[in-house]
């Protein structure tokens, strides 16, 4: 019988463990057996918890999917002020917050996309995350711009976000998150009319 406690103990595991496999070899080559492995456990283990390697690598994206609210949610509930701007630019901060941008949670993000075009499952948790940062976005923008023009905006910004990183993931080189969010921040005045230098 399992110890009591040892649930959440095991998935946390077994969560950095896939984000390891993940960055080492690739999900193709991250099997069962090579993520127990640098878990430390058995096979069974995994199916115990996640039933196979799809639902390992919905609850490692719902672990980063979190991360993200987090980073989102610090960042905004810090804010000096209440403008939509200041929300707006927490918003692009913790979507290239380091738990967002460093090699395992890149290249697991990179592999899960691509997942989630063949798996329900994903492309629902897919949905819901693209839905979030856009309704977000949205959110924000409707303070200070017509409806019509918010949506337009929200659409932008959360192309440019997704794009940005995109591009930082698949440069094989250190992501220049500042460099990135300041583009993100420059088409964000834009759409605001704002005149930065």
């Amino acid at each position: 019988m399992p110890k009591v406690g040892m649930q959440p103990i095991r998935r946390s595991q077994l969560i950095k463990a896939t984000l390891q496999a993940v960055d080492q070899v690739g999900l193709a080559d991250a099997s069962i057996a090579y993520i127990a492995r640098l878990a430390g456990v058995s096979n069974g283990i995994i199916s115990h918890y996640f039933k196979d390697k799809n639902g390992l690598l919905e609850a490692t994206m719902r672990h980063l999917m979190q991360a993200l609210n987090l980073a989102v949610r610090e960042r905004r509930a810090a804010l000096p002020d209440d403008s939509a701007r200041a929300h707006l630019r927490a918003i692009i901060e913790g979507n290239f917050d380091s738990s967002q941008v460093n090699g395992p949670a890149m290249k697991t993000w990179l592999a899960f996309w691509a997942s989630s075009m063949h798996q329900l499952s994903l492309r629902r948790l897919q949905r819901v995350n693209d839905q979030r940062l856009y309704s977000n976005l949205c959110s924000q923008f409707r303070r200070t711009l017509p409806v019509p023009e918010a949506r337009q905006a929200a659409r932008g910004l959360a192309a440019l976000i997704d794009g940005l990183w995109l591009r930082g993931a698949l440069t094989g080189e250190t992501f220049d998150t500042q460099h990135a969010a300041k583009i993100a921040c420059d088409y964000l005045d834009l759409q605001l009319g704002i005149n930065t230098p």
